[in-house]
């Protein structure tokens, strides 16, 4: 953790929704006047598509959600290194077609690695591992402010099989059987995360998706409520949330309920000043 220089992760897992989460910080980056450096889980990945398929059918149980598949050591290095000086390194994995025409590379590979830009306010970094500890890495204790982005599970799995569908051509089976053998990785190395979170952002639908792998659509926000969970209430004005967000309550002390349509105007009220504080620490020290 940095008062110099600042880094915040948002965390969660393939298709949760930490992509949409990113937009909206984009958005307070960008009205606040904010500088800031990204880091994308992906980049972070041990192996290319072909390399990664190689090792799957070695050890079925591989995947991208744990430690093996991933350099968490050398990403929590990037992050000390940032901390210290505002300096690091990262690079981008080419998912698709259209990353491959912007980075100019083949899809599943990776772009060489390259230094951040000078100057920044503070780090962003989005993807799988961004709250991540144990007796091998402290990712968690990088970061000044932790995001977690946790879906119910069937949704969560609706979102990904619907997504591998159109974006990938999977078929359900397919998606199916990444799930399974994703599944020992989430256990141990994902959920236990969102316990190092400051604030949880829980979508739970409103309609019955108890069989995701027959679900023909996703809910729409407007078919679910989002838990807000603050690990430390201390400091939030919970009245004024309550007052902004029509149709929210409290279910506890530490937690507010929204309507999922509502979602983004939550993340601008409760995440806009933390970032602000988080630059104007900075700015003061420098």
């Amino acid at each position: 953790m940095s008062a110099l220089h600042p880094i915040v992760s948002v965390t969660g897992s393939s298709g949760s929704g930490t992509t949409s989460v990113r937009n909206t910080f984009e958005q307070i980056f960008r009205r606040e006047g904010v500088e800031a450096v990204f880091i994308e889980g992906d980049a972070f990945h041990a192996f290319d598509r072909a390399a990664m398929r190689a090792a799957e059918a070695r050890e079925p149980t591989l995947s991208h959600f744990g430690e093996r598949a991933n350099l968490l050591a050398e990403l929590e290095a990037v992050l000390r290194e940032y901390a210290a000086s505002g300096r690091g390194r990262t690079r981008h994995y080419v998912h698709d077609a259209e990353d491959a025409a912007r980075f100019q590379a083949e899809p599943g590979t990776f772009t060489p690695w390259e230094p951040f830009s000078e100057g920044s306010d503070l780090l962003f970094y989005e993807g799988l591992h961004g709250a991540l500890t144990n007796e091998r890495v402290d990712i968690a204790g990088q970061a000044d402010l932790k995001i977690g982005v946790v879906p119910v599970i069937n949704l969560e799995w609706i979102q990904k099989l619907h997504r591998d569908k159109a974006t990938r051509g999977y078929s359900i089976e397919a998606v199916t059987d990444v799930i399974l053998r994703r599944m020992p990785d989430y256990v141990t190395t994902i959920c236990p995360q969102f316990t190092n979170t400051d604030i949880n952002f829980q979508r739970i639908p409103t309609v019955d998706t108890s069989n995701p792998f027959v679900a023909r659509w996703i809910p729409t926000a407007d078919e679910s409520m989002v838990v807000i969970r603050f690990r430390d209430p201390k400091g939030i004005d919970f009245p004024y949330l309550i007052s902004m967000i029509a149709g929210s309550f409290m279910s506890r002390a530490n937690s507010v309920v929204i309507p999922g349509g509502k979602l983004d105007l939550a993340m601008q009220l409760i995440l806009t000043p933390m970032i602000l504080r988080l630059v104007e620490r900075r700015r003061r020290l420098l």
